[in-house]
């Protein structure tokens, strides 16, 4: 295949031009960071000099002021129908950085592998389907579909101003397929079709602060939500235990996340505390029982102090896409000709795009081929995965 060789041949440029995604900060304003504008400033400028005839900015501000910049590319085929290709531009927060071996904005390419923050988590699958559309213009390929980039904010914190925000404004089409290379495994041979419900929760104690010799004049806000804590925890687990073998975990998860700071000096009772639980939920329950289980063992343990309980984040479960629809089909047996493996489909807990589309009845297909590092100290992408992955991409409108 004339644009799989194409690929290769880009290689050393790909590396190039994801170092740089790496070195430019977009951590989401939701993490503390300044977003996503300058990012698509330098991805716009790549995508003109790499020759796509056909680019769109969209710049929303958000509620804080934030521009949150979202690119669209194409490259038309030889029908109008697209077969798009979804990845986001923001960041995650870098995290403790004592437990990175390199600066995760100063990106380093050492053992095969591009070391930086988004450098998985989205950028190594944004730089593919970039050069896999550059391999179809060099190759000299009219495409099948037309071929679609969407390039998107927000994607970290909920895609309001991101995928949800091009969707309301008619950039896409019923009949247009959605591949989102933004989960998979390192073997490449899992295509996802189905993902859980998303529910954060916020949960804030109140007690009396006072000094730490004096505990009966208190209430110690942070003791009484470490027991809440454990038993939110063993109680959701308990009621919500279910198990539905095509997702990765097979069970629903609740996992203690977020604390906030308490007090400055070891010798002060804190008259408050805050934590969070990610919750990701089997589509069979119903993330309103959820809450109210939280708050129902909230109001059974309460005692003398107050607790409230927020949500933060709500994405309930979306329909799944059927294992034997056209996309899911189309990018099965183009993984299984290029590379020569058997693929499997199934769900999984994390939240991607794909959530949008399958809600308003399209079918979308998530694949990529990572190691999971997404989120953690020392994010990396294979540089084999990054041009293999590339070959799948373009591939796909042959």
């Amino acid at each position: 295949m004339k644009v799989v060789r194409v690929v290769e041949e880009l290689q050393k440029e790909m590396i190039e031009a994801l170092r740089k995604f790496v070195s430019i900060n977009s951590v989401n304003p939701a993490g503390g960071g300044p977003g996503e504008k300058e990012k698509a400033d330098w991805l716009e400028s790549l995508l003109k000099d790499l020759g796509y005839p056909e680019i769109h900015r969209y710049d929303p501000v958000d509620d804080n002021g934030f521009v949150r910049s979202s690119l669209i590319a194409k490259i038309p085929g030889k029908t109008e129908r697209t077969l798009w290709f979804v990845t986001h531009i923001d960041t995650v927060p870098e995290g403790d950085i004592s437990l990175w071996k390199h600066d995760p904005f100063d990106p380093v390419v050492e053992d095969g592998k591009i070391y930086g923050r988004g450098s998985e988590d989205n950028g190594g699958s944004m730089i593919a389907t970039i050069y896999a559309g550059k391999a179809l213009m060099e190759a000299g390929r009219v495409p099948e579909y037309t071929f679609g980039l969407a390039l998107v904010a927000d994607e970290e914190y909920g895609s309001k101003w991101g995928i949800e925000y091009l969707i309301e404004k008619g950039v896409f089409s019923k009949d247009d397929l959605f591949v989102i290379p933004d989960a998979g495994n390192s073997e490449g041979d899992f295509i996802e079709i189905a993902e859980k419900g998303i529910l954060w929760l916020e949960i804030e104690v109140l007690g009396k602060q006072g000094h730490a010799s004096l505990p009966h004049m208190s209430r110690n806000a942070f003791r009484k939500g470490a027991e809440l804590l454990l038993k939110i925890d063993e109680g959701l687990r308990t009621r919500f235990d279910k198990v539905d073998i095509i997702f990765e975990p097979s069970e629903s998860t609740f996992e203690p996340t977020k604390a906030e700071k308490t007090v400055d000096n070891v010798n002060t009772i804190p008259g408050r505390f805050v934590f969070c639980i990610d919750s990701r939920v089997l589509p069979e329950y119903s993330l309103d029982d959820v809450v109210k289980a939280a708050e129902e063992i909230v109001e059974e343990e309460r005692g003398n102090f107050e607790v409230n309980v927020r949500v933060l984040q709500r994405l309930d479960a979306a329909p799944p896409t059927p294992a034997d629809s056209e996309v899911v089909r189309l990018l099965k047996e183009t993984i299984e000709r290029v590379r020569g493996i058997d693929v499997r489909v199934g769900g999984i807990g994390g939240g991607t795009c794909a959530a949008f589309f399958r809600r308003k009845g399209w079918h979308a297909a998530v694949w990529s081929t990572i190691d999971e590092t997404a989120h953690q100290p020392n994010e990396y992408k294979r540089i084999n995965h990054l041009v293999d992955d590339a070959k799948v991409f373009a591939a796909l409108f042959e």
